[in-house]
C-alpha cells in the first residue's frame, strides 16, 4: 500500500534530519518518490525558527495497520531525537501519517487523511508533487489544487532543493 508520509525539522542540522527520517521510512518499505524540501515560517503560532518541509511516499507492505504504522513513526522519532514540548512547538523531527491510498480510518490517536493536512500549504505544496493531479481528498472530495487555493493568502513554501 502506498501511505503518503509529511516530514519537517526546525532544530539543528534541519535538511540531514529530514534525510535521516527518510532513511528510517525506508525500512517500512520501497521508497516510491520524495517531494523537493520547502522552507516555510512556523504554523500554530508558537514563535521558533523556520521549518524545512518535505513529503515521501512508501510503498508499506498491505498487513502493516494503521496504528502499527503510527508505532513505527512515532519510535522512529524518538530515535532521530524528537522530544515532547509543546503543541506546534519547534521539534528535531516530526514525522506525520498524511495519507494511506485507498483508505480513510479514524481513532483516538490517528486519522487517516491526517486531520489538518487541508489547512497546511506546508504539507499540500510537496504533496502535491507525488500525487496524481486528479486526485482528490476522499473526505472532503477536493483536488490538491482546489485545497491549496482555499488557502490563497497564507505564507506559501520556498521551494529550496530536492530531498
Amino acid at each position: 500500500m502506498n501511505v503518503y508520509f509529511g516530514l519537517g525539522s526546525n532544530l539543528g542540522n534541519r535538511l540531514q534530519n529530514l534525510r535521516n527520517a527518510l532513511t528510517k521510512l525506508s525500512s517500512l518499505g520501497k521508497v516510491i518518490k520524495c517531494s523537493d524540501v520547502f522552507a516555510t515560517a512556523p504554523w500554530g503560532g508558537v514563535e521558533q525558527p523556520d521549518y524545512l518541509n518535505a513529503c515521501v511516499s512508501v510503498d508499506v507492505d498491505d498487513s502493516m495497520t494503521p496504528p502499527g504504522l503510527l508505532a513505527c513513526v512515532k519510535e522512529y522519532e524518538r530515535e532521530l531525537g524528537r522530544v515532547p514540548s509543546v503543541r506546534w512547538g519547534e521539534r528535531k523531527i516530526d514525522i506525520d501519517i498524511l495519507l494511506i491510498e485507498g483508505m480513510t480510518y479514524h481513532s483516538d490517536t490517528l486519522d487517516i487523511p491526517h486531520v489538518s493536512m487541508c489547512e497546511r500549504l506546508f504539507v499540500l505544496v510537496p504533496l502535491m508533487q507525488l500525487v496524481p493531479r486528479e486526485w482528490t481528498h476522499p473526505v472532503n472530495g477536493k483536488t490538491i489544487g482546489e485545497m491549496i487555493g482555499a488557502l490563497e493568502g497564507e505564507s506559501y513554501p520556498l521551494r529550496i532543493m530536492g530531498l
